[in-house]
């Protein structure tokens, strides 16, 4: 995608994140997951970053993402969560009913951790957790 892509990121590390919708609310479903799935992609593009892995399920989003140094993790969260926030309440105006919510659909913060090595494991987890939930519906 960029130049750094060839570069060696510190310690050979991906950040993993993952959030949640305000309360925890299971509402990343159906047409409201795709939508935020897409977001996400496009998002993350504009600000030069690549997703690995995006995982959308019903209460929390993982995201293994590689990210150009000039972007920071809070920069490239802030951009993702707010600019998605703002497109579903647009495109699903019904989730502002939501109690409590405001002009709020994502929670605060948000959690990081880094993969090196065991990136490939991650990946394989996602994946798994995905295929599970799809069975459960």
């Amino acid at each position: 995608m960029g130049d750094y892509d060839n570069l060696p990121t510190p310690f050979g590390e991906e950040p993993h994140i993952v959030w949640v919708p305000k309360y925890r609310y299971r509402v990343l479903t159906g047409d409201v997951a795709r939508e935020v799935h897409n977001c996400i992609q496009v998002y993350s593009s504009r600000l030069g970053c690549r997703v690995i892995e995006l995982n959308v399920q019903p209460d929390h989003v993982h995201l293994l993402v590689k990210v150009p140094p000039k972007v920071s993790i809070s920069k490239l969260l802030g951009v993702v969560k707010g600019k998605t926030a703002l497109r579903i309440f647009t495109k699903f105006p019904y989730l502002r009913n939501k109690p409590y919510w405001g002009n709020h659909f994502w929670a605060k913060g948000y959690c990081v951790d880094t993969v090196g090595v065991d990136a490939e494991m991650i990946r394989k987890w996602l994946f798994s957790a995905l295929m599970s939930e799809q069975n459960v519906q």
